[in-house]
C-alpha cells in the first residue's frame, strides 16, 4: 500500500472519528436537557433514618399524585455512610427546571486522536471494593465495587486507575491539571467521567478522553458525585473531552439550592 493510499485512509478515519465525536456532543447535550437529564434535577430527599420500604413507598406515592405535569418523582436508595443501613428518598426532576431555561452549552476540546488510548485490564475478585470521597460527604468515603485495574502507558510513566462498577459499565472518575483552571483549558474543578470501552479481548479496554464528560454535579448541586481517589489523577492535561457547563445571565447551580 502506497504512502498515499494510507493517508488517504487515515484522513477518512479521522473525518469519521470527528463526525462521530460531533454527534456524541449532540447526544450528550438532548441527555443533559432532557426532562430528567441532570439539569432538571432540582432536589434530593431522603426520608428519616426510620422509614422502611413500606414508610418510603407511601411517601413516595404521595410526592407523585401531587407532582404537576412537568414534575417526576423518583425514588432513590442508598446505604448509610457510618452504619451501611439502607436509606430511602426521592428525587425531583422538574422539565422547566431554572438550570434548563439557563443553559447555553457544554464548552468541548476539539476531537484529538492522541487521546484514544488503550489499556490492559487485569480482573478481580468480584467483591473487591475501593474507598471513594463523595463531593457532598463532607470528606466521608462510600466503597464502590472495582472489578479490575486498568494499566496504561503515556509519556514514559506507567499508571493503573480504578473504574468501578456503574450498572454493568465500568466508569472511570478521573483528575487531571486542568480541573479548576480559569482559562481556555479548564474543565470542571472536581474532576471528570469518562465510560470505559470494552474490546473483543477481556483484557483491552480503551480509554477514549475525547468522550471525558462532566459529572452530573456539574449540572445540578443535588447530586452526590464521588471525586477522583489518588490513583486517578493524572499528571498532565489531559485535554480532550468536555471542559464545563456554560449559563446565561451568570446562572449558578448553587443559587438553584
Amino acid at each position: 500500500m502506497s504512502t498515499e493510499t494510507r493517508s488517504s485512509s487515515d484522513q477518512q478515519a479521522l473525518l469519521e472519528a470527528e463526525l462521530l465525536h460531533e454527534a456524541w456532543k449532540e447526544q450528550r447535550a438532548t441527555a443533559v436537557t432532557s426532562a430528567t437529564g441532570n439539569l432538571s434535577l432540582t432536589e434530593t430527599r431522603w426520608f428519616p433514618e426510620h422509614a422502611d420500604e413500606a414508610t418510603a413507598k407511601e411517601l413516595l406515592d404521595a410526592e407523585q399524585a401531587a407532582a404537576d405535569s412537568d414534575i417526576t418523582v423518583t425514588p432513590l436508595q442508598r446505604r448509610n455512610i457510618h452504619t451501611g443501613a439502607i436509606e430511602h428518598g426521592l428525587r425531583v426532576w422538574n422539565a422547566n427546571a431554572p438550570a434548563i431555561r439557563a443553559f447555553e452549552r457544554t464548552e468541548t476540546f476539539p476531537y484529538n486522536p492522541d487521546w484514544v488510548v488503550e489499556a490492559a485490564f487485569t480482573a478481580v475478585d468480584a467483591e473487591r471494593t475501593i474507598p471513594f470521597e463523595h463531593i457532598r460527604d463532607a470528606g466521608g468515603t462510600r466503597e464502590l465495587v472495582v472489578p479490575g485495574d486498568i494499566t496504561f502507558e503515556r509519556n514514559g510513566q506507567r499508571f493503573t486507575l480504578s473504574a468501578f462498577d456503574d450498572d454493568g459499565s465500568l466508569l472511570l472518575v478521573f483528575g487531571d491539571p486542568t480541573n479548576g483552571k480559569q482559562d481556555e483549558s479548564g474543565t470542571y474543578g472536581a474532576g471528570r467521567f469518562l465510560f470505559v470501552e470494552r474490546t473483543e479481548s477481556p483484557d483491552r479496554v480503551i480509554l477514549d478522553f475525547n468522550r471525558a464528560f462532566v459529572p452530573p454535579c456539574g449540572f445540578s448541586a443535588q447530586y452526590n458525585c464521588p471525586m477522583p481517589p489518588p490513583q486517578n489523577r493524572l499528571p498532565w492535561p489531559v485535554i480532550a473531552g468536555e471542559r464545563i457547563p456554560v449559563f446565561r445571565d451568570g446562572f449558578d447551580i448553587y443559587d438553584a439550592i
